[in-house]
C-alpha cells in the first residue's frame, strides 16, 4: 500500500504552535507512507490540486490529511481523493487544530502530539477497504410539522415548489403565536392581516394537506421513505359538512368554557371557532366542558347546525401517510410564570403575561380591542412592563435569553399610549437588547415619542395596596435607589421555551434536543436548519429562539433543502454502517433495544433467529457495535480491528 499525508499549516492556526515540516518528516517513516509533505492551506483551491497531483505522481492507494475538524473538512478531502481516482473511504483525517494546536503553546510538544496523531490515522488507513453507496428511490413528499408562521412558510415554499405537502398542527386552526398577536413590530402592522393571506393560501393550494387538531403517533422509515402515523383528534363536528357559519357557537349554553386561544383572558363557549380568521374555519367541541358529552343532556348545537355536522360519537382516527423528509416547525410555548412568587404566583387577576395583553389589544380578543383590568374591567391608567420573567435567569434553570422580548415589550408600550392616551407606561428592564433591522430606532421611538419610562433594575416584589391598585416594588441601578410604583396593570414579559411535547418528537424523529428541549441543529453556524439524521430539517423557534423575520427566514431555508433533496431521482446511503455476523450473533436483542433509530431487526436465518441491520435506517453510530456482547456487530471504517490499530499506533509512540 502506498500512502500519501499532508499536513497543514492553516495560517498560523496550525503553524504557529505546531513545526508542520517537521511532522511531515517524522510521517515519512512511518509504515506505507510513501510521500509526505505540509501545505499552508490544504483545504484551499492551490491545496486540493497538490493533493490530486500527489496521488497521481507518486501512485498513491490512500490518503492522511492533518489539519482541521473533520466534521466539516471530511467530506471536502473526500471529494479530492474521488476526483483523483481513489475511493472516497481511502482517506483519514487527524484533527491537529482542535486537538493540538489550540489547546497548547509548546511547539514541541504539540509538534511530537501531532506526529502520534498522524501514525494513528496512518494505522488506521492501512486497514480502510473500499466502500460503496446503494442507491434507492425517494418519495417526493414532504411531512411539515406545524403550522406557525415558519411551518407556514417552508409549507408554500415546497408546495409552490412542486412538492406535495402534509402539514400537521395539534390545534385547530394554524397559525400558531402570531396569529395571537395585535400588531407586530417594528412596523406596527397588523399581525392577522398579513398572516391571514398565507394561511388562506395553505388553505387553497393544491399541493398542501392539511391536518389540524392532529398530533404525530410515529415515524419510521428513513430519508426518501418515511412513513408517519397521524392521530386525529375528535372535533365531534364533520369538518366535511361544517361552513363556520357560527350558529352553533351562538346557541350553545355552555358559556363558561376556557379560551385557550385567548389566553384564558375570557370565556368561551364549549363548542367554539378560535378566531375569525381561523384556518380551517370550522367548529370545535370541547369534550370537557360539552353538556351532551358530560351529561347526555343539551345537544342544542346539533339542532340549531344546518348542515347536520355535528356529530357526538366521534372517536379518534390513525391515518398513515408516506414522505421522504420532514420538516420540524412545532414552535414554542412560554414557560410557567407563577414559578415567580414575587410577583404575585398568579394570584392577583391583574398581573398578566404579554401574550394576555396581546389578546386584550387585539380586535378578535375577549374584550374586542379595549384595554380593560382584568379584576374590574376598568381601563388602568398606569402600566407596568417587567423584562426578563423566566429569561437570563439561572436559577430556574432558564440562562438564555428569550431574544425578542424587548421588542414587543416596547411595542405594547406604544401600543398602550395609542389605546389609553393619557396613561403612563413604566419599563423595569436589565439590559434593552434590539439588534434587528430598525429595532433599536422603535425602541428610542417608545420612549422619546411615547413617554415609556425605563428604568434599569429588577422587581423584587408585587403586591396589592389594598385599595384595588398593585404596588410595584423593585431597584433603579442607574439612580442607585429603590422605587416604588403604583400599578392598575402589570405585564410580564414571560421568556419562551420549547413547546410542549418536544422532546417526545424529537425521539420519535430520532433527532437531538439540548437541555431546555429545543431541538438542535447538526452544525450551529453552517448548517442552521438540518439534523444529524437524514431527511429531518428545522424551522422556526423549535431549533432556538428567534422573531418572526428570522422564523419565516428559516422557514424557506427549510424548503429550500427539502427541494434540494427532491431534485434527485435517487438517494444514496452512507456505507459507514453496522453490519452482523450470523456465525456470532446469538439473538439476545439487545442491539435491537439499544438503536436509537430502530435500524435493527430480527429475522429468521436457516431456521434460528438472528439480527438483521436495515442499511438504509442505520446511521453509523455504533452504540449497537459497542452493546453487543458477542461482538457479533462490526460498524463498518471503524471495525474492531482498526480502532485497536490506532490504539496500538498510541502505545507504541
Amino acid at each position: 500500500m502506498r500512502i500519501g499525508v499532508f499536513i497543514c499549516h492553516c495560517g498560523s492556526n496550525i503553524g504557529g504552535t505546531v513545526d508542520c515540516a517537521r511532522v511531515a518528516e517524522l510521517a515519512r517513516a512511518f509504515p506505507d507512507v510513501a510521500y509526505a509533505t505540509d501545505l499552508m492551506y490544504s483545504c484551499a483551491e492551490p491545496g486540493q490540486a497538490a493533493i490530486e497531483a500527489a496521488i497521481h505522481e507518486h501512485k498513491l492507494d490512500g490518503v492522511v490529511v492533518a489539519s482541521c475538524t473533520p466534521r466539516m473538512h471530511e467530506p471536502t478531502f473526500r471529494r479530492t481523493v474521488e476526483r483523483a481516482g481513489l475511493n472516497r473511504y481511502m482517506f483519514e483525517m487527524a484533527n491537529i487544530r482542535e486537538h493540538v494546536s489550540w489547546i497548547g503553546k509548546d511547539k514541541e510538544a504539540n509538534t511530537n502530539k501531532a506526529a502520534e496523531l498522524v501514525q494513528i490515522a496512518v494505522e488506521k488507513l492501512r486497514r480502510d477497504k473500499p466502500l460503496s453507496a446503494k442507491s434507492f428511490d425517494i418519495n417526493k413528499r414532504v411531512l411539515i410539522i406545524g403550522g406557525g408562521v415558519a411551518g407556514i412558510q417552508a409549507a408554500l415554499d415546497c408546495a409552490d415548489g412542486g412538492v406535495p405537502v402534509v402539514l400537521v398542527e395539534r390545534e385547530a386552526t394554524i397559525g400558531g403565536k402570531m396569529a395571537k398577536l395585535d400588531k407586530t413590530f417594528p412596523t406596527v402592522d397588523c399581525s392577522a392581516c398579513i398572516l391571514g393571506p398565507k394561511m388562506v393560501d395553505v388553505a387553497q393550494h393544491p399541493n398542501i394537506t392539511l391536518y389540524a387538531y392532529s398530533e404525530v403517533e410515529d415515524i419510521s422509515g428513513y430519508v426518501g421513505n418515511f412513513t408517519v402515523k397521524i392521530r386525529k383528534r375528535p372535533t365531534y363536528v364533520d369538518w366535511s359538512k361544517c361552513t363556520g357559519c357560527g350558529a352553533c357557537t351562538e346557541k350553545c349554553p355552555s358559556k363558561k368554557t376556557p379560551d385557550a386561544f385567548n389566553e384564558f383572558t375570557g370565556p368561551t363557549t364549549a363548542i367554539n371557532i378560535a378566531f375569525p380568521q381561523a384556518i380551517p374555519k370550522k367548529a370545535v367541541i370541547n369534550p370537557e366542558h360539552c353538556r351532551q358529552l358530560v351529561k347526555g343532556k343539551c345537544g342544542v348545537c346539533a339542532r340549531v347546525c344546518p348542515t347536520g355536522a355535528i356529530n357526538y360519537e366521534m372517536q379518534e382516527e390513525i391515518v398513515t401517510e408516506e414522505v421522504g423528509c420532514i420538516v420540524a416547525a412545532t414552535g414554542y410555548d412560554l414557560m410557567d410564570w407563577t414559578v415567580y412568587e414575587e410577583y404575585g404566583g398568579g394570584k392577583y387577576p391583574d398581573v398578566i403575561t404579554s401574550l394576555q395583553y396581546e389578546r386584550l389589544l387585539s380586535a378578535s380578543g375577549p374584550t374586542e380591542g379595549h384595554i380593560l383590568r382584568p379584576s374590574d374591567g376598568k381601563e388602568p391608567r398606569n402600566v407596568v412592563f417587567i423584562q426578563c420573567v423566566g429569561s437570563r435567569d439561572r436559577s430556574i434553570g432558564r440562562p438564555y435569553c428569550s431574544g425578542f422580548c424587548c421588542m414587543y415589550t416596547a411595542k405594547q408600550a406604544v401600543l398602550t399610549k395609542d389605546h389609553i392616551p393619557d396613561s403612563q407606561s413604566y419599563v423595569f428592564y436589565m439590559d434593552v437588547r434590539a439588534p434587528g433591522k430598525m429595532y433599536d430606532e422603535f425602541t428610542r421611538r417608545a420612549i422619546e415619542e411615547y413617554g415609556t419610562e425605563y428604568i434599569r433594575g429588577r422587581v423584587s416584589k408585587i403586591y396589592p395596596d389594598g385599595n384595588g391598585h398593585l404596588v410595584v416594588r423593585g431597584a433603579d441601578t442607574l439612580m442607585g435607589e429603590q422605587v416604588e410604583i403604583l400599578a392598575d396593570l402589570v405585564v410580564l414579559a414571560v421568556g419562551v421555551e420549547a413547546s410542549k411535547g418536544s422532546p417526545q418528537l424529537a425521539e420519535k424523529l430520532r433527532i437531538s434536543y439540548d437541555s431546555y428541549g429545543f431541538f438542535m441543529e447538526s452544525h450551529v453556524k453552517l448548517k442552521p436548519v438540518e439534523t444529524n439524521t437524514a431527511g429531518v430539517f428545522l424551522a422556526g423557534v423549535c431549533q432556538g429562539v428567534k422573531d418572526i423575520p428570522a422564523s419565516v427566514a428559516q422557514g424557506s431555508a427549510a424548503a429550500a433543502k427539502v427541494l434540494a433533496l427532491f431534485a434527485r431521482d435517487k438517494l444514496e446511503n452512507d456505507p459507514q454502517i453496522a453490519a452482523v455476523d450470523v456465525k456470532r450473533c446469538v439473538a439476545c436483542g439487545k442491539c435491537i433495544r439499544c438503536c436509537p433509530f430502530g435500524a435493527i431487526k430480527e429475522v429468521e436465518f436457516r431456521g434460528e433467529v438472528k439480527a438483521q441491520v436495515i442499511e438504509t435506517v442505520c446511521q453509523g453510530c455504533g452504540v449497537c457495535t459497542s452493546t453487543c456482547p458477542q461482538g457479533a456487530i462490526q460498524l463498518a471504517h471503524a471495525t474492531d480491528n482498526q480502532i485497536l490499530a490506532e490504539v496500538n499506533a498510541l502505545c507504541q509512540c
